[in-house]
């Protein structure tokens, strides 16, 4: 089982003005490959948001991270650029999908500014804040995150599909 840390970014979900509604979503849809080691809800603030990725990967060496909240284009959306400035490189395909698939339910969708990367072995992968588009986008990538893990892990097996997959 991998080992994953939930992060909900929200200012009224870190005051209790709301309940967090995504993250146990999201730590529901991951019970099947991964533990939940830490899950948290803080406010939209760009520093705290880099501090807590940062000692995630570097001190907790978590297989994966799902944020959840702050992709959009309010003021306060501060995620993608936290996210960006602690990223060794960026799996744009994988923000593509999520973005593609998005786009079949809602026009909105396009102004996702989601990003998914890398740093160091840890996989980063910026979700929206509801629920429901939480739900959407983290479908897309589910079946191909135990893939991309091992790759990150080391994997030297190909990575194109057998015509038994």
């Amino acid at each position: 089982m991998y080992q994953v840390g939930i992060l909900t970014l929200s200012d009224k979900g870190s005051c209790g003005e709301r309940e967090d509604e995504s993250g146990p979503l999201l730590a529901e849809m991951v019970s099947a490959i991964a533990n939940v080691v830490r899950y948290q809800v803080i406010g939209d603030d760009q520093e705290e948001i880099v501090l807590l990725l940062k000692e995630w990967v570097d001190d907790l060496h978590l297989d994966f991270i799902l944020t959840t909240g702050g992709t959009g284009l309010s003021p306060r959306d501060v995620t993608p650029q936290a996210t960006a400035s602690v990223l060794d490189y960026q799996i744009s395909g994988m923000a593509e999908a999520m973005r593609a698939s998005s786009l079949t339910k809602t026009p909105r969708a396009m102004l996702s500014r989601a990003l998914v990367g890398v740093r160091q072995q840890t996989l980063i992968i910026n979700l929206p804040g509801s629920p429901r588009a939480a739900r959407e986008n983290f479908e897309v990538l589910l079946p191909v995150i135990p893939h991309a893990l091992a790759k990150l892990l080391g994997d030297p097996a190909d990575c194109a599909i057998s015509e038994d997959e």
